[in-house]
């Protein structure tokens, strides 16, 4: 069914991607996601939207050992949730270090430089630059120092993104945009909104996202053909 796309319609279809830096299921979901931009037949516009799995980390974030010990209650109960993210990391070519993160940051300012990115054309790039350097540099997020150097190798400003993230500038807009998400109903990450129409919860495989994508664009085909009946 996928592969009849190619016959409808050639207008672009937004997939909209609710995520967190912090979340390793977002990364593999982007990878994934990925896949599916190289098969569709239609045009795919991506863009991202904050979410915070923890909000009540504090603004430097927290030990990681303790913060997973919290969590989970131990050490060693971490590890064992981590290896299946480990090796489903692996499949899609994402050599998680999860040994390297010394801290669990709050992603608010993180989700600050995404938003920024997407105004000069370079939000991908941002995102997969956060990703990168946070589970596999195992590089501290919450420090605004690091997040202005992650910024540059992204190819943005980083002396103008560091003065910005001294500022609270649009701090109140990331809260909203993440308050709305719980509002219609987002309380896990990732998810795909595809053509604002169908929502693929967690890190699916592509076909997933494909057949969304499919459906979006017959039920535009439909009403195209309605229309022009008139």
């Amino acid at each position: 069914m996928v592969g009849e796309m190619s016959e409808l319609a050639s207008e672009p279809i937004t997939v909209d991607v609710v995520s967190d830096v912090m979340c390793p299921w977002c990364y593999i979901g982007k990878r994934r996601l990925e896949k599916a931009l190289a098969e569709s037949p239609v045009p795919i516009v991506v863009r991202w939207h904050p979410f915070q799995l923890d909000p009540t980390l504090p603004e430097g974030g927290k030990d990681r050992k303790q913060y997973l010990a919290e969590k989970f209650g131990s050490a060693g109960l971490a590890a064992d949730r981590y290896a299946h993210v480990e090796a489903a990391g692996a499949a899609e070519g994402i050599p998680f270090a999860f040994e390297k993160i010394a801290v669990s940051p709050n992603t608010l300012d993180a989700h600050r430089l995404v938003r920024w990115a997407a105004a000069e054309g370079r939000e991908d790039a941002v995102v997969e630059a956060l990703f990168r350097a946070y589970f596999i540099e195992g590089r501290n997020l919450a420090d605004r120092a690091v997040l202005a150097a992650v910024a540059g190798e992204a190819g943005l400003d980083a002396e103008a993104i560091a003065r910005r993230l001294a500022t609270d500038e649009d701090i109140p807009e990331i809260t909203a945009q993440i308050r709305r998400a719980g509002e219609i109903g987002i309380t896990g990450v990732p998810t795909f909104i595809v053509g604002n129409r169908y929502a693929v919860v967690g890190a699916q495989p592509p076909e997933a996202i494909l057949q969304a994508v499919d459906a979006v664009a017959r039920e535009r085909e439909v009403g195209n053909v309605a229309t022009a009946a008139k």
